[in-house]
């Protein structure tokens, strides 16, 4: 467990320093945003199904342009998933979870898989909205662990 909520320390503090980055920059790219979104949405899909909620709700793929929104989605994101956590026990990172996917098909994931879903998933996109700031010129920031574990 402690290595997941570790890890899970670095996936909100990555989050908030990439919408500090986007802010920063003040891009207005439409696709850039939208994958920001996608990463703020798929953490809330992911832990609905942890919670045995359903998930059909969601939209991945839907545009914005509203930062503050975005930033809102990922606090309170970080807030629910640290209420879960806190939560769990070690025992029970091995539970099953039956779920479906977005398109309905049926799923069973045991909760440290999903967890390392969640944390691996939003790890790829930060790096994805780093390479597109580079190439807007702006600045990309520094998300790596190892930049979090030095704090």
């Amino acid at each position: 467990m402690k290595t997941i909520k570790r890890m899970m320390d670095h996936l909100y503090w990555a989050d908030g320093r990439i919408l500090d980055a986007l802010a920063e920059s003040g891009t207005k790219d439409k696709d850039l945003l939208k994958l920001v979104r996608h990463v703020a949405v798929a953490e809330r899909v992911w832990l609905s199904r942890l919670q045995g909620k359903g998930s059909a709700q969601y939209s991945l793929w839907e545009e914005t342009e509203d930062l503050t929104e975005l930033r809102t989605m990922f606090e309170e994101n970080a807030e629910h998933y640290r209420v879960y956590i806190e939560g769990l026990g070690e025992s029970e990172l091995d539970e099953m979870i039956d779920y479906a996917s977005l398109n309905g098909a049926p799923f069973q994931t045991s909760v440290r898989d999903i967890l390392s879903q969640v944390l691996l998933h939003g790890q790829y996109h930060r790096g994805q909205i780093n390479r597109a700031l580079r190439m807007e010129s702006a600045e990309p920031v520094q998300v790596d662990y190892i930049t979090f574990a030095r704090l």
